[in-house]
Parts: structure tokens; sequence; C-alpha cells
């Protein structure tokens, strides 16, 4: 098989195989295994290495420049996922209608059909909860967040976001892939592929799910869809006593010890390496030397960085730990924070599970299942917030708070609120964002976005700018196609632009 060097983009292009290899990949792959590192990492500590060949570069194969594109505001993400679609009338999107409406039939005024996901359309229901205005912004929020509240001065509001479906699966989908089926990467496996990491010793993507199950779509929401495996997500346990399973070898196997270890590993390496060369399109088994190697590494990187008995209690007390409402949560976010200070480029942080109950999805009672959901990640978030900003760390991390989407402005049932895709909020603060302000609006009822609506693709195409990334510059070729994250849509939304 004949190889090329195609001088355009710097990179290795196999015949017949419809895929490519930059300089950093090359060197990897013909180094092989932890000798790659090794050698990458030395030569690029010596200044030795072109541009092109910088640990900036993506360290998967098909990227169409050298990346970052341009100076980033934002080093790395914390993205807070509230699973099950967070109701933005009961939250933050106040719209005093409902008030006057409430207990009348839902009518637009316009002839529009009104349909619900999975029930028949109810009576207008308001919010349940009080509203109040806060900061010098004046952004109203409901009492279940009375502690994100008080941070509303640096946070950028997108009150008009839409999702093109009402679906959990496909919708989480949407807002983690940019497509609404599954195979396709997660938006923390495109940041790993174009940016590679900030560090040997830690994963580049980590995934905190809920402690009581993973979300609609399981793993696929964090995969690495087409892109060479090793991008794919560390999902950790991070409440748990073993937040990484099997790091270390059992306390009962006393035949295990550093010289059978070092001589097992030695002998798998050479197997490993052997398979590899005899299939070289195939990205798994790489993937899986770089997770043993990476492995051996966290054995010294991992207990220090999940040892929250490090914090001051005061920091441990700021994220709401010791109260049981609010323990696990805070645990989790207060790792975030431990995990994106050592290097960890992106990471995601779960609040609920997959399935009718333990999340965001409040079909049946919005008044008594809303509250619980939404405090236990109140001060947990608002603790995380401020600490970030206390320590300086907002000034090159990014931290976002999504939902796949929205609720009804009519009942379900008595006092449950159905699936919405017509409109939801998000928001963003920290590196790069403008403080205290609002992007879009929703119609008078919460049903539809009606001004500056915000997709997905919006949102996608406005993190990767702010970590120095064009989004249609960040391509992979698969199947005959350029494919990237933001699909064929998407555009930056420069409004909330610092």
């Amino acid at each position: 098989m004949s190889t090329i060097f195609s001088s355009d983009h710097g990179r290795f292009d196999r015949r017949g195989e419809g895929r490519s290899l930059d300089r950093r990949s090359f060197l990897w792959r013909f180094g092989g295994g932890l000798g790659g590192i090794a050698l990458t990492g030395m030569l690029a500590r010596e200044g030795l290495l072109s541009p092109a060949a910088s640990a900036s570069e993506p360290t998967g194969t098909g990227a169409a420049s050298p990346l970052p594109h341009f100076t980033p505001r934002v080093r790395r993400v914390i993205q807070l996922f509230m699973n099950g679609g967070a109701s933005q009338m009961d939250t933050f999107d106040y719209k005093p209608e409902l008030f006057r409406r409430h207990g009348q039939k839902f009518d637009p005024g316009d002839g529009a059909r009104v349909e619900a996901a999975t029930s028949e359309p109810g009576m207008v229901m308001k919010p349940m909860f009080e509203f109040r205005q806060y900061g010098q912004c004046g952004r109203w929020v409901s009492s279940v967040f009375p502690h994100v509240a008080q941070c509303v001065d640096d946070l950028a509001f997108l009150m008009a976001m839409e999702s093109r479906t009402n679906v959990h699966g496909p919708a989480s989908f949407l807002m983690n892939t940019g497509f609404l089926l599954p195979g396709f990467p997660s938006m923390g496996a495109w940041i790993s592929y174009g940016l590679g990491s900030l560090t040997d010793n830690l994963p580049t993507f980590v995934v905190l799910p809920d402690p009581r199950g993973l979300p609609y779509n399981q793993r696929g929401n964090f995969s690495a869809g087409f892109l060479p495996a090793t991008h794919a997500a560390t999902i950790l346990n991070a409440g748990g006593s073993t937040p990484i399973h099997y790091l270390r070898p059992p306390e009962t196997a006393s035949f295990i010890h550093e010289t059978s270890e070092r001589e097992g590993l030695e002998l798998l390496r050479h197997m490993n390496e052997r398979h590899r060369d005899s299939s070289p399109v195939d990205s798994r088994l790489e993937a899986r030397i770089r997770s043993y190697e990476l492995a051996a590494r966290l054995q010294v990187a991992a207990p220090e960085t999940f040892d929250l008995s490090r914090e001051s209690e005061a920091t441990r007390t700021l994220y709401g730990m010791g109260d049981p409402l609010t323990d696990d949560f805070g645990k989790r976010c207060l790792t975030a924070r431990r995990l994106i200070e050592r290097g960890v480029r992106f990471v995601q942080v779960w609040s609920g599970a997959g399935g009718p109950k333990d999340n965001w999805d409040n079909h049946t009672d919005i008044i008594s299942e809303l509250p619980k959901v939404a405090h236990a990640t109140d001060r947990p978030i608002a603790g995380l917030l401020k600490d970030l900003k206390a320590r300086g760390l907002l000034e090159d991390t990014l931290v976002v708070w999504s939902t796949e989407f929205g609720r009804m402005p009519f009942t379900q049932g008595a006092t449950g609120r159905d699936h919405n895709g017509g409109t939801f909020v998000g928001w963003l603060a920290g590196a790069g964002i403008k403080p205290g302000v609002t992007h879009g609006e929703s119609d008078p009822w919460s049903w539809k976005a009606a001004i500056d609506k915000t997709s997905t693709y919006d949102l996608h195409a406005t993190i990767l700018h702010l970590m120095g990334i064009d989004h249609e510059r960040l391509t992979y070729r698969h199947n005959g196609a350029d494919r990237r994250l933001t699909d064929v849509h998407g555009h930056v939304v420069r409004e909330i632009l610092a």
C-alpha cells in the first residue's frame, strides 16, 4: 500500500483507506504506545517539533488544519447537564401571562395546533414557585434556585433555545453530539480530538454521571463515535469509595506484586503491538493501549485528585457536602473543579438518571418533583461558580448549564408538565462570557422560542469558538463526508461574548 505526503495540511494519506495521519499521529503510530508519548513529549518540550506537530494539533486523523485556529479564551469546560428536560417557566423564564391564564384552556390565539408529546394538553398552569428579580441585571429566578440566584450577574442566559425533537433519547443525542441518531462523537470527544490533552496523568474528557444510573442513551452520550476510540469519555464514580474501578489489584491477590505486574504488562504490550500492527486502521486497540498506559499514571495521580479531604471544611460546606440532599452533587462538582485544575479539558457532571424518575422529567407532579432535584444541585452549582471565581479559574474555564429540552405551559394530568422542544433555557459563565446578559426571548407562555432563537448547534459553535476552534473547520472524514460537531448548521452567539 503506497503512502504519500501532503504538503497542504502536513499529513500523510494512505491511499485506499479513506483516512489520513497527521505528523503527531504518525510519530505515535510508528513510535508505538508509551514510546510514542515519550518521544513526542520530549521533542515538544525541547521545541524540536514543528508547530503543526505540537501538542495543540489534533491527536486524531482527518483534521482540516492545525488547532487552535485562533487564540482561545477557554482552556477547559465544565458542563452541568440536567437530564430529563428542566422546566424553563418554573426556573428562569418568568411569564406573568401564565399567572393571568392559570386554569384556562391553552390557546395561543394564532390558530396553531397545540399538541403534547405523551399526553393530551391540559389547562394552563402557572409556576407554583415564587419568582423574584436578582442582581444588578434583574434576572428573574424562581425559589427552587435560591443559591444560583445570587450568581446571576456572572451568568449569560440563552432564553430562547429550541430542540428539533421532544423525545429524550434523540434530544439528548442532539445536545451532546449534534445529531439525533446514535453513532456520532460527543462534544467532549471532538474537543479531545481537536485540542488534545493538557496533562499526561489524567484523561482529557471525564464524565461524572448520577450515581442512580446513566442518562438516556447510556454511554452513547459520551462516545467517540467514528473518531478514534481514545477520545471517548472516561466515566468515573466520583461519589463512591473507588472512583476508578480496578485501578489497583485487590488485596486478596497477593500473587500480584511489582515484579509480576511489570512483567505481565510488558508481555501484554508486545502482544498488543503485534495485533495493532496487523490491523492498523482499527483505533480500538490503540485506545486500549493508551488507556492502560494512562491507568498506570492514574495510580499515582488519581488518589490525590479524588481525595476531597484535602479541601478545607469551608470549601466542602460551600459545595453542600455534609447535607444529605446536596452531598452527592456537591462532591461531583468539587471533583470537577479538582479535575480541571489538574489538566482535564472537558468534564460533564450529570444530574438525573434515565427513566421516569430521579431526574428532571416531571410528568406527574412538578410541584413536588422539581424542588427536590433542583435543590440537590442549587447549592453545589453556586458553590462551584463562587469557588472557581475566587481561585481565578473562571479566567480560562467555561461553565455550561444545559438540558435537552423544556416543559409545556399547560398541565399533564393534574400538576405535571409534558416535554417541550419549542423552547428551553441554558446559561454559560466564565472565560469569554459577558456576565449578567440575556439573549433571546420565548413567547408570552414560554411555549415557543420567539426572538433570537438559539439552537444546540449555536451552543456548540459558541463553545468551540471560545476554545479557539472554528466549528466549520474541525472536521473528520467518515464514509465519504467531512463530518463536524455542528453538522451543516450553527452560528456563534456573539451577543453573549465579552
